[in-house]
């Protein structure tokens, strides 16, 4: 998964010179039209004029769902996680499902951990336009839309967005929450429309720590309570040495 982000950056800076290029030469319904032929428009991903509509804040954590969890650690990373998964950082991989469970073993949860501010620090230029951390970085992104492009800065929020969020099955019934949770906060991009639900999370810690977590729950077997209540178990622990 790092080098799918790395990838990711690659493409964005690519695109953002282009963008450059084309702001220079053109006002922001050219700007737009070039963001739509070469990402998509809203009928092709409709995420891409999606904002936050909901902010849940704090849901009720049901103790009995977190004592079913097993606890799983990583190269920083430590979390509690449903049964049925496989759960992939980098090149780690680990399998836990019964055999019984083996229909649900193409069900996985993809994690990827940053240090505080990495994101603000690959584009210092943002702070110029009053963005001081990762938090508000992601803010932006998910509040992206194409029909908001009035400058270079807007496109490059929606190029962001458009190459960072994975894949949601159906855009069309996907849904964008701001969450609060525990001591974790940030974006949840979902989409429960079965036969799998998929879940694109964007969580921090109060340190500033980012993690992301992509879920395939292939048989929908989660919700959107479930999902909040194990992604707010994830931490960064220290490394041995």
């Amino acid at each position: 998964m790092k080098k799918n982000i790395l990838r990711i950056i690659a493409v964005i800076i690519v695109l953002f010179l282009a963008v450059a290029f084309v702001a220079k030469f053109g006002g922001p319904n050219i700007l737009k039209l070039y963001i739509e032929t070469g990402i998509g428009n809203c009928q092709k991903i409709p995420i891409l004029c999606m904002m936050p509509q909901e902010k849940i804040t704090n849901p009720e954590i049901n103790k009995e769902y977190l004592s079913e969890l097993t606890y799983l650690t990583f190269p920083k990373i430590g979390i509690y996680v449903p049964k049925g998964f496989s759960v992939v950082q980098e090149n780690i991989k680990k399998v836990y499902y019964k055999k019984r469970q083996r229909k649900f073993a193409h069900a996985a949860i993809y994690l990827l951990y940053e240090e505080p501010d990495f994101f603000v620090n690959l584009f210092p230029q943002l702070k110029k336009v009053g963005i001081r951390n990762d938090y508000e970085f992601f803010e932006r992104v998910m509040s992206a839309r194409i029909t908001n492009i009035k400058n270079i800065t807007d496109a490059f929020f929606v190029i962001i967005k458009g190459v960072f969020i994975p894949d949601l099955g159906n855009q069309e019934k996907a849904k964008m929450a701001q969450f609060t949770v525990s001591d974790k906060k940030g974006f949840i991009n979902y989409n429960l429309s079965k036969p799998d639900n998929y879940f694109d999370c964007n969580v921090f810690n109060q340190q500033g720590d980012y993690f992301k977590i992509y879920i395939k729950d292939v048989g929908a077997r989660l919700d959107l309570n479930k999902v909040l209540m194990f992604i707010s178990t994830i931490n960064k622990i220290k490394e041995p040495k």
